[in-house]
């Protein structure tokens, strides 16, 4: 300990305090603390790390920093592809602030009071949005919620291969490979792909037969889908599933619901998505919350990851207990035994999303997703009309579309460099993860962007491309 001294930010960290913690912990040094990991995996040269600089220089540097990016805010974005800007109203942030929200400890007594009906509210709207019953707190994103839906499917039919639409974003691909498991682990679950026919963007179905059979616990797709194409095959790919003893998981952006029917009336089983549209801004990072929907069955109830919410009457008539249910089958009740891994990371935004579904009141989502309908489509109709610009998938889509950029000459990183220069975010680059497509990008269009929004973006590209 000779020679060290206190950390610049932490002033009782001096050497006498470190000894005595280390006494009391019954070590003698820092070092023994970390002898569990083994030594290959520890570094044994110092790091190269800038000089020490205090709080106030280290944040000047970090705003300095920080200071090159540009926001949604400062640039016109027409970026989606799995995280939208939507508008999100005052009301929202004002709730979710509010202390008795903003401060609580899970499991504290202090944090119940309204906690559980804000929760049950939250359950109660989203299944009166997907038309179904059962409705669990949200889990960390879309991709989670899949993830955990084939892990449900797997228990429920005792099989060990999903089969997923092949166009799907890249990134929940990744997480639902995740919580299927490596082949090496006992809890592993093959996932298969199914391709999507290039002419229409729509599964295909004769390859969803060949590769559905005994061993499919579940069939996975999404309206709309990764391409922003309305999936309206459901009720024959539900059929499928159904044939071969598997269930139907089906993914839905639930700001599209108040002009497209529920996937539950074309043959869904377990319905999942994302909350994010439903009053969660724009995040770099963390989960903004994803949502598992089923029958009130037991056969689903029971193998439900996440918390659920259940009201009762009590002795006082006219009021209601709001409580937990299935506590026991969670990872809570059962730690390493429970249904899989639940964690409550974004159950705040379960009480944004409460009050954004209680504020759009009983025509809201029937306004909103008429408006992103068509301003979406204005939006298509004009790029098409640009010099070697066209829409790939014209027909049946929501709020994201691809656009393709092969007869310009142009790649989509070229377009998109020179849009940043105007100050405009252009769609998310597929070359890359959907070659196929060639120089194609999935551009976004919701209710934030007006008229004169997208005609710019449609003038700035026709300069790009000429």
């Amino acid at each position: 300990m000779r020679g060290r001294t206190a950390h610049p930010y932490m002033a009782n960290s001096v050497p006498a305090i470190q000894q005595e913690m280390l006494d009391s912990i019954g070590v003698d040094s820092i070092d023994e603390l970390f002898s569990q990991i083994p030594a290959d995996h520890r570094s044994t040269r110092p790091l190269d790390l800038p000089p020490a600089l205090s709080e106030a220089e280290l944040k000047r540097h970090l705003v300095g920093i920080l200071s090159k990016n540009r926001t949604c805010e400062q640039n016109l974005s027409f970026l989606g592809a799995g995280a939208w800007q939507h508008h999100v109203p005052a009301a929202c942030d004002e709730v979710v602030r509010r202390n008795e929200f903003l401060t609580s400890v899970f499991g504290e007594p202090s944090s119940d009071h309204g906690r559980n009906q804000a929760w049950f509210e939250f359950s109660s709207q989203l299944g009166e949005l997907v038309d179904l019953e059962l409705v669990g707190l949200p889990v960390r994103s879309w991709g989670s919620a899949a993830g955990h839906a084939m892990r449900m499917a797997a228990r429920l039919t005792g099989r060990h291969e999903v089969a997923v639409v092949r166009a799907i974003d890249p990134e929940r691909l990744s997480v639902i490979r995740s919580y299927c498991e490596p082949a090496e682990m006992a809890g592993h679950i093959a996932v298969r792909l199914i391709d999507y026919d290039p002419a229409t963007g729509l599964v295909d179905l004769d390859d969803l037969r060949a590769a559905v059979g005994q061993q499919t616990a579940a069939v996975y797709f999404e309206t709309p889908s990764y391409l922003g194409i309305i999936e309206h095959q459901g009720a024959e790919i539900a059929a499928i599933a159904r044939a071969a003893g598997a269930e139907t998981v089906v993914g839905v952006d639930p700001i599209s619901l108040g002009v497209l029917a529920s996937p539950v009336h074309v043959g869904a089983d377990i319905v999942v998505g994302t909350i994010q549209p439903l009053g969660v801004h724009l995040h770099t990072g963390g989960g903004v919350g994803g949502f598992i929907a089923s029958r009130d069955e037991d056969r689903y109830a029971h193998q439900y990851p996440t918390l659920l919410l259940s009201i009762g009457e009590t002795l006082q008539e006219g009021e209601y207990g709001f409580g937990l249910s299935l506590f026991e089958q969670s990872s809570y009740g059962l730690r390493d035994k429970g249904n899989d891994w639940t964690g409550h990371s974004v159950y705040m935004w379960a009480i944004a999303a409460t009050t954004y579904m209680a504020m759009m009141g009983p025509r809201g989502f029937e306004e909103i997703g008429g408006q992103i309908l068509q301003r979406a489509h204005y939006a298509a109709q004009l790029l098409s009309e640009v010099e070697g610009v066209s829409v790939t998938f014209p027909q049946g889509f929501f709020k994201e579309f691809v656009v393709n950029f092969d007869e310009t000459g142009r790649s989509v990183d070229a377009v998109n460099e020179a849009l940043r220069d105007v100050a405009i975010f252009g769609g998310k680059d597929l070359s890359e993860d959907f070659p196929e497509l060639g120089q194609s990008a999935l551009y976004c269009v919701t209710e934030i962007h007006t008229q004169s929004d997208i005609e710019r973006l449609v003038e700035a590209i026709r300069k790009v491309v000429t």
